[in-house]
């Protein structure tokens, strides 16, 4: 999904790995304010009342939505990303995800592939699993250039097909969010684990999707609907609000304890440097959350 934001900080929304229905921040799918292929958050005009209560799309046409993403959109992300997933995201998931020399990784909505590049240069055996067709073909294509050794596969995450499971870790960075069926997805994500294998997620974080635009326009935060559970369309494929019970709930009924909880600060120095208005919104409140679960032995 698009976010209305200042020119340096606008990229293009993928889940960021994150549709699987991946949205691509975020790989594409996460955006300042929001966002997933990626994967990401709330766009800045978003209000309750454009809200839909339930959804109203399937995972195949959210994979096709995404799957139409223009290519400069895709190609925008460089090697960290973007801005948040720079600055916000890439350090905390892969300290939370541990050392991954040596081992198989899971990346779950890989979108167009640079967390799972970032994975391989740590040294693990990485395959990503991406549906929306035009973000795996800008994967493989680096893949092919680069040669690090990662499998990038076509699949629906909630459907999930044999992918070399069981894996040592998975990641899902920015991608639940944007999924119809996203239980199915998460217990696709704890079912590829092996015992005692580390689960990785990150979402828009449900209490404060709108936090740059609702800070530019007022100066601080509002919110006034967070219980309900409703669709969000706007931009590519629309992304789903869930309070974060909803998410923690389904994980640790999965089978899963939870272990860390993230929810990342800009540093006040790169705010400052940024020169983006507004962008201290990011240093006062969490964006995102980051959660670490291990799958029962």
């Amino acid at each position: 999904m698009s976010i209305e934001l200042p020119d340096t900080l606008r990229i293009k929304i993928v889940r960021i790995r994150r549709p699987v229905v991946v949205s691509p921040v975020v790989k594409p799918h996460a955006e300042l304010a929001g966002g997933a292929v990626g994967y990401m958050a709330v766009p800045a005009h978003l209000s309750s009342e454009r809200c839909v209560h339930m959804s109203t799309i399937s995972n195949s046409e959210a994979i096709a939505a995404w799957s139409a993403m223009p290519t400069d959109a895709i190609e925008a992300y460089d090697d960290q990303g973007d801005f948040p997933k720079r600055h916000l995201m890439n350090g905390n998931l892969l300290r939370m995800l541990g050392p991954v020399d040596g081992r198989k990784v899971l990346d779950a909505g890989s979108g167009e592939g640079y967390l799972s590049r970032l994975l391989a240069e740590g040294g693990a055996e990485v395959v990503g699993v991406e549906p929306a067709a035009a973000l795996l073909a800008r994967a493989q294509k680096i893949e092919q250039e680069r040669r690090q050794g990662i499998r990038f596969v076509q699949a629906d995450l909630s459907t999930l097909p044999e992918v070399g499971q069981p894996f040592d870790a998975v990641v899902c960075s920015m991608v639940l969010l944007a999924i119809p069926a996203w239980q199915s997805a998460m217990a696709a994500c704890v079912g590829a684990l092996k015992p005692g294998g580390r689960f990785v997620f990150s979402i828009t974080h449900p209490a404060f999707e709108n936090l740059y635009p609702t800070w530019r326009d007022h100066g601080h935060y509002q919110l006034d609907r967070y219980l309900d559970e409703y669709e969000m369309p706007e931009g590519h494929a629309p992304d789903f609000h869930r309070p974060l019970s909803a998410y923690i709930n389904e994980v640790v009924g999965l089978g899963c304890r939870v272990t860390e909880l993230c929810e990342p600060r800009l540093d006040p120095q790169v705010a400052r440097d940024s020169g983006i208005e507004a962008i201290e919104s990011y240093v006062a409140l969490p964006n995102f959350l980051i959660v670490s679960a291990e799958r029962d032995r």
